[in-house]
């Protein structure tokens, strides 16, 4: 799983985005994105993902609406070695193939 938060002075979450796949027998594979409550899901959400720095891009095979619209996403996190150790761990276990190039 990973989870993107973006907090208001006082520590309040304000907008958050989580990222998760289903794995097992059971499944297919599918990657749930859900934005402020709103959901997206299947193996065709994400097309690509790319991580350098402290960032991690997201792009979309379709425009999604709570982007408004956008094909493409950056996330920015703060750059220690225990977040980018993290980062990276989720990033493989939740995005596996979808990630290519980038530094990751």
């Amino acid at each position: 799983m990973l989870f993107f938060a973006r907090t208001s002075a006082a520590g309040d979450i304000e907008d958050y985005l989580l990222l998760m796949r289903t794995i097992g027998e059971d499944f297919d594979d599918t990657i749930f994105l859900e934005v402020n409550e709103e959901q997206y899901s299947g193996s065709d959400v994400i097309r690509e993902a790319r991580m350098s720095e402290n960032m991690l891009t997201l792009a979309f095979h379709e425009p999604v609406a709570a982007f408004d619209g956008a094909t493409e996403l950056v996330l920015a996190f703060s750059d220690s070695p225990e977040n980018r150790t993290s980062m990276e761990a989720g990033a493989f276990r939740v995005l596996g193939e979808k990630l290519s190039g980038g530094n990751a």
